[in-house]
């Protein structure tokens, strides 16, 4: 990452509330084209959150505990990390920083660091909703980007092309984009399903296929004149059911272990504003 910080955009996507058992069966049967085109050997790694709700899984990955490899043959080194004596994953690979968390380390080298929101510890309409956006130079969040949105994923898109529209050419940007087309409700994702009808295994899976339709674009924005290097994961599963448990904040299989991917996209060239308002 010593390569990598300071030469490219950086961007974390967290698909809020991803099952990693979905995820991982939608890339073999595909179903997530784009996002599979951009996994090692079309897989998911398998890795165990840091939280089992949004606010917790968050506060840990920004001060560099990204989800961790499922597998017993640790310590896993970290891409980032804070100085802290007696780290047994800070390896000379590892970004270390000075500062309590990610976006303010990012800063200070500097980045423009940008959030935008998803969910409600995302929203800014209390203290609690204001904690993690607080941490970036700037955010946005408005209602379409919530839950309940059916369109929630486009929207963010299209903020996200903004931000990256006004990107000055000589500083690399970090962006934090939380999705929340996957958290529940999610009914509306699949076709043919009522409110009655509930949420499911089946239109969480169906939330990630509208996710990745829309992918391209957001990618295509956050690499503009920079290589852009993404880190693409849930944050947490959820529950539908199995051992009779529902949702997450859960000691279940089904919340810990999440999909994680990490890849270079490579940079793109400007494209004049009457050419890409015409593709649209």
């Amino acid at each position: 990452m010593n390569a990598v910080v300071g030469s490219h955009h950086l961007l974390l996507l967290t698909l809020d509330t991803l099952r990693h058992d979905v995820a991982q069966e939608l890339a073999a049967a595909g179903r997530i084209p784009h996002l599979a085109a951009l996994l090692p050997g079309g897989r998911w790694e398998r890795r165990h959150t840091p939280g089992s709700f949004t606010y917790a899984a968050h506060q840990a990955m920004l001060a560099g505990f990204l989800p961790t490899p499922a597998e017993p043959d640790g310590p896993h080194p970290r891409l980032f990390a804070a100085r802290f004596a007696g780290s047994e994953t800070t390896e000379p690979r590892t970004w270390v920083f000075d500062t309590p968390d990610l976006p303010s380390a990012l800063a200070a080298v500097g980045y423009r660091t940008v959030c935008i929101g998803g969910v409600g510890f995302f929203n800014k309409q209390g203290p609690l909703g204001s904690v993690l956006p607080g941490l970036f130079q700037e955010s946005y969040w408005e209602p379409e980007f919530g839950v309940p949105s059916a369109t929630s994923f486009e929207a963010q898109v299209a903020c996200a092309e903004r931000v990256a529209a006004e990107q000055p050419a000589d500083r690399p940007l970090f962006l934090l984009l939380n999705v929340s087309a996957l958290h529940q409700p999610n009914w509306f994702h699949l076709p043919g399903a009522t409110r009655a009808d509930g949420d499911s295994r089946a239109s969480h899976a169906a939330a990630l296929e509208y996710v990745d339709r829309h992918l391209p674009r957001l990618l295509r924005a956050v690499s503009r004149r920079l290589p852009c290097f993404a880190i693409v994961c849930s944050d947490h599963g959820t529950a539908y059911g199995e051992d009779g448990y529902t949702g997450h904040r859960i000691g279940h299989e089904t919340v810990w272990t999440v999909p994680y991917a990490h890849f270079t996209v490579p940079a793109t060239q400007d494209v004049p504003a009457t050419e890409e308002a015409g593709t649209r």
